[in-house]
């Protein structure tokens, strides 16, 4: 059961989470809890570490003094007797904090791997009061530090777990305590390497940390606990209308995941397909909603799209071999650039002399292009957006002609129909995909029929659920 920032962002929020957990083991279910970083902590302790090493300790500590305060409110809300023990712990933590930020102060630099060390501090902290609030409601847990099972390579800022070590590690640290009917809690996000250097998952990676634990303790089902009722037809943000799936492919949640839809971490999905461990989304502040369930084969919809996901902050570029005839061993040197960086393409379109990517604007662009220039002729067009239909096109012909259509008026600058026909990808400037959006919406899921077809009816849901849970 992993629960994200929202769902132990203050003391209330906590309290639904321990009532969550409390009624999976009412059920004589067997918990293992991972929790994120309390809600936008993250983004503060990279802010911090960015004052200190541009030589602003005084604002780095203040915002650490502030997270401070607020974890100490919020552990005062949830713990009895043992608050000073707590408060103690956590002060451990500050200080600690506070001593690596004085380090980037003092040598002027940042590496991924101090990032890595900072950002860890978030989950640490969290994991820390979650534990303490169960205890305190008599629910037998221990906190397990993440770092001592989650084994990764030295890839600092975006680590690849080891799956052998993974498992061997949560045999022995996490399995026993769930035998004696203990909950183990820990941090979502943060891993180490097999030499106990502290690495992170990338943003996003509890939901990464979760799978990894129910592949390696062979867990019944993967619970994703967020702040939404599932994944939906599209972001309703973008589409107020936009209704819950009630149950998605493994591979077409993948892709979404992928793709934009910020419900799931995009790694989330592999541990579950490797074992055939059906991954749920849920929300925690609405826990009686079915959500969505992740399954290799769900039930058939008849629609003939799923769900709409949006990629922003694009940047293309425009690569063109300066030999215009036999060029040989031209994309073959366009993509040893890119591994070289560690660059993924988000989409792309080729001839033999000419290729254009999609990538990401937080890619290092500044040394991608210089290093294509040393072969090529490289224009770049930023402010991109990526549109994704996920569905299936192989069985459902003309799905690619009627989404054309939709968008006859808006300038498409690529498109591209995965290999594995589940998925049309359309690139647009980021000024235009609201309304691009807006318009494949209603075109592929009017308001009630996507109503009738998405949302399900509540004994699908608890017979499945029971099916599922209850391996």
């Amino acid at each position: 059961m992993k629960f994200g920032g929202t769902s132990v962002e203050d003391a209330p929020a906590i309290q639904r989470t321990i009532d969550i957990v409390k009624g999976r083991r009412d059920r004589r279910l067997r918990p293992v809890v991972v929790v994120s970083a309390m809600a936008r902590v993250t983004d503060e302790l990279i802010a911090a570490a960015q004052h200190a090493v541009e030589g602003r300790l005084a604002d780095a500590v203040a915002l650490t003094a502030a997270l401070r305060v607020r974890h100490h409110d919020v552990a005062a809300g949830l713990v009895g007797r043992k608050l000073p023990a707590l408060l103690a712990d956590l002060d451990t933590l500050f200080a600690q904090l506070d001593v690596v930020l004085g380090g980037i102060n003092a040598v002027g630099e940042l590496t991924a791997r101090t990032t890595d060390l900072i950002a860890s501090f978030g989950e640490r902290l969290s994991s820390l009061i979650v534990a303490q609030a169960f205890e305190h409601r008599g629910i037998s847990s221990a906190l397990v530090d993440a770092r001592t099972c989650i084994i990764t390579d030295d890839r600092f800022g975006r680590a690849t777990p080891q799956p052998d070590l993974i498992a061997a590690a949560a045999q022995a640290h996490v399995l026993p305590l769930v035998q004696v009917e203990a909950v183990p809690i820990l941090g979502g996000f943060i891993a180490a390497t097999a030499g106990g250097i502290t690495t992170t998952l990338g943003r996003g990676g509890s939901d990464y940390t979760a799978a990894l634990l129910g592949r390696a303790l062979r867990a019944s089902a993967i619970e994703i606990w967020t702040d939404v009722n599932g994944v939906m037809t599209t972001d309703p943000r973008i589409c107020p209308d936009a209704t819950r799936l009630r149950s998605i492919s493994f591979e077409q949640a993948s892709e979404l995941a992928y793709f934009g839809a910020k419900v799931l971490h995009p790694a989330t999905i592999l541990p579950a397909v490797e074992t055939g461990v059906p991954v749920w989304v849920l929300n925690s502040r609405d826990p009686a909603n079915e959500g969505t369930v992740i399954t290799a084969a769900p039930p058939a919809t008849g629609r003939a799209l799923t769900s709409i996901a949006v990629k922003r902050r694009l940047t293309v570029l425009h690569v063109t071999s300066r030999r215009l005839l036999a060029s040989h061993g031209f994309l073959r040197r366009v993509f040893e650039v890119l591994d070289r960086h560690g660059a993924s393409a988000n989409m792309l379109a080729s001839s033999e002399v000419s290729i254009s990517i999609a990538l990401e604007q937080t890619e290092d662009l500044s040394s991608i292009v210089p290093d294509l220039q040393a072969f090529a002729d490289v224009a770049t067009e930023a402010k991109r957006a990526l549109v994704c239909l996920v569905g299936d096109f192989q069985e459902r012909p003309g799905v690619a002609s009627r989404a054309m259509q939709c968008l006859r008026e808006i300038e498409v600058g690529m498109i591209s129909l995965g290999a594995n026909r589940i998925s049309m990808n359309l690139l647009l400037t980021e000024a235009e995909v609201d309304h691009a959006v807006r318009l494949l919406h209603a075109e592929f899921f009017p308001h009630n029929a996507a109503t009738a077809a998405a949302i399900p009816d509540a004994g699908f849901a608890r017979e499945h659920a029971m099916a599922w849970h209850l391996v």
